[in-house]
């Protein structure tokens, strides 16, 4: 592939290390890619509130693809340009299908503002039985009604026994023809969002803003989230710790995130 007029990257587990930091090769070479001309968007399932601090340890205010697909969001103006929402007939559909069909689970659901940090007490919410993935979470727990009564752009689902694998099959029987499923870690979490929302969708639509062709992208990704996203691009890199699933749609595999992944594939041109 020639020189690319847009680079697009999911962010954990491929642009980042483990510590959740960008390597200092990594920065130097998107630096040095920005100051070129050409932009990298951030790709990700995470919300809004969380681009900012991967904004700044890169040392770019990147156009985002968040929550995987459903937001373009601005770093540069903290706007949300777009969104996709379910709607509140849809959530309650979803909610109640994902309970019967995951026994056990426990629901949250991520809304959007119109900056990363708008109303952020009200941004992600979740029912009782809800268990977080990670330390530290930022959740509110809410009463049924509440955590069902508003628009959202992200409905996930966390079983603390169950894989992500195992529970996405199931979710995409029960609720497939309502939203998409997909999951961006193996311990036991889904993320459901509006049917035909994925990160190549959110990627498509920042291409157009910033008028580049799909067939001058190149895309890296480590996780089925980012699947759609590597089959859009011109050119789909995965990492080498990538899932399997991601290793065989990948036009190319390169280092893992933890020896530069990344940062090998842009060094051939800036």
């Amino acid at each position: 592939m020639q020189r690319p007029a847009l680079v697009a990257s999911d962010v954990d587990g491929t642009l980042l290390g483990d510590d959740e930091e960008p390597s200092a090769r990594t920065r130097a070479v998107v630096a040095r890619m920005v100051g070129a001309g050409v932009p990298l968007v951030l790709a990700t399932g995470r919300p809004p509130r969380w681009v900012p601090r991967v904004c700044e340890a890169l040392g770019v205010h990147a156009l985002t693809v968040a929550a995987n697909g459903a937001v373009l969001y601005d770093a540069a103006t903290d706007r949300v340009v777009a969104a996709e929402l379910l709607d509140v007939e849809a959530l309650a559909e979803v909610a109640e299908a994902l309970h019967a069909a995951i026994p056990g689970c426990g629901l949250a659901v991520e809304r959007v503002g119109a900056g990363a940090f708008d109303r952020r007490d009200a941004q992600f919410v979740s029912e009782a039985a809800y268990v977080h993935a990670w330390p530290h979470p930022d959740h509110r727990r809410v009463e049924p009604g509440e955590l069902l009564a508003e628009p959202v752009i992200k409905v996930l689902a966390r079983h603390r026994t169950r894989s992500s694998e195992d529970m996405a099959r199931a979710a995409r029987d029960a609720v497939g023809h309502l939203v998409d499923v997909t999951y961006s870690a193996g311990g036991g979490l889904l993320e459901c969002a509006v049917r035909g929302v994925t990160k190549a969708h959110g990627l498509a639509r920042a291409a157009e803003h910033l008028e580049v062709r799909a067939a001058d992208v190149v895309a890296f990704g480590d996780m089925p989230n980012d699947l759609a996203m590597l089959r859009w691009a011109g050119h789909g890199v995965a990492v080498a710790n990538a899932h399997p699933d991601v290793l065989r749609v990948a036009d190319e595999v390169v280092a893992s995130n933890l020896d530069d992944g990344v940062a090998s594939v842009l060094e051939r041109w800036f």
